[in-house]
């Protein structure tokens, strides 16, 4: 159940701003291809707004490469895929030298993970040094090769997809790496209504050729500045901390949440808040954000028999709003 505190809230924005008119018709657009996901597509933009890593994790087939093509062309953004497989080499995702004899000299050829937007399709298929190799990336927004450090193109982002850990040939990702997922979502299967509008609609694939942008990365980028305004007030500051040092306490979860964490979670609360044409955050929206935002980077104790979600959820209803 959400709780909200009245005192808590300050002078709201005005909804038909401009950046969350922009962003509502980019929740909607994408919404046409992802059928019946509205839910899933407002937390997938909330999370690139806020500038985050989204893992999506469900079986293949549910539309989650499809959601990535969306949310790119949408955008304007330059978009990459890369197929992870147990071969997958470094190198094949960063870049390689290669001797040119005209220039009589190596010549970088850069990988995939130059682009705005990275789709890692099955990133828990390749093995853990390749699953490292994003690592940089994903926090600095560069990459180090041959010696160089070399820039990535902004904004980026990745957006991962993998399957359920116990399917054929996948590996766990190391907690560094879920660790810097802001968000991991799940689409789940279509209802009846989505499915039946899907078995008779356009092929997704023609549908997303047809996508115009629906911002520029211009303006996406000035609403990305606007998430930074997003007032935090001191009282939900107290309730945010109170969240992450109840997952510190050995009672709940084996380790508790990193800094790290806590100001992603910040981040992507006044995210939410922006796109809901709001300029304070909530404790709804640390709320509606909880299990998402923190689950993967939570193990439940042992004893507890519950799983990360069902433990985060539970935690979440003991804390109380200051």
């Amino acid at each position: 159940m959400l709780r909200k505190d009245s005192s808590l809230a300050t002078t709201a924005v005005t909804p038909s701003s401009p950046q969350t008119s922009q962003i509502t018709r980019l929740i909607d657009q994408v919404s046409t291809i992802i059928v019946g996901k509205h839910e899933q597509v407002t937390l997938s933009v909330i999370c690139l707004l806020a500038s985050g890593h989204l893992l999506i994790e469900d079986v293949p087939g549910v539309g989650k490469t499809t959601l990535s093509h969306a949310l790119a062309h949408s955008l304007g953004l330059s978009f990459s895929r890369i197929q992870f497989t147990a071969d997958l080499l470094p190198s094949d995702l960063i870049g390689v030298s290669v001797y040119d004899r005209h220039k009589e000299d190596f010549i970088f050829h850069p990988g995939p993970v130059f682009a705005q937007v990275l789709l890692a399709d099955e990133i828990n298929r390749a093995g853990p040094r390749t699953q490292s190799a994003l690592l940089e990336a994903m926090e600095e927004r560069q990459v180090s090769a041959e010696g160089e450090t070399r820039p990535l193109p902004s904004p980026f982002f990745v957006i991962a997809t993998q399957n359920p850990g116990d399917q054929l040939g996948t590996h766990p990702l190391p907690e560094s790496q879920l660790d810097r997922f802001a968000m991991r979502l799940s689409l789940g299967y279509p209802d009846p209504a989505a499915e039946r509008a899907l078995l008779v609609g356009d092929d997704r694939r023609s549908l997303l050729q047809a996508l115009q942008p629906v911002m520029t990365p211009e303006a996406w980028a000035q609403a990305q500045a606007q998430v930074d305004a997003v007032h935090v007030s001191a009282g939900l500051l107290d309730y945010l901390q109170a969240l992450i040092a109840a997952t510190r306490d050995g009672r709940w979860f084996a380790l508790g949440l990193s800094p790290r964490a806590g100001l992603s979670l910040l981040k992507l609360a006044r995210a939410r808040a922006l796109v809901l044409g709001r300029s304070h955050v909530s404790p709804e929206d640390l709320q509606v954000l909880w299990v998402p935002a923190v689950a993967h980077r939570l193990q439940p104790l042992a004893q507890s028999g519950r799983s990360a979600v069902a433990q985060a959820r539970a935690l979440l209803e003991a804390v109380p709003v200051p």
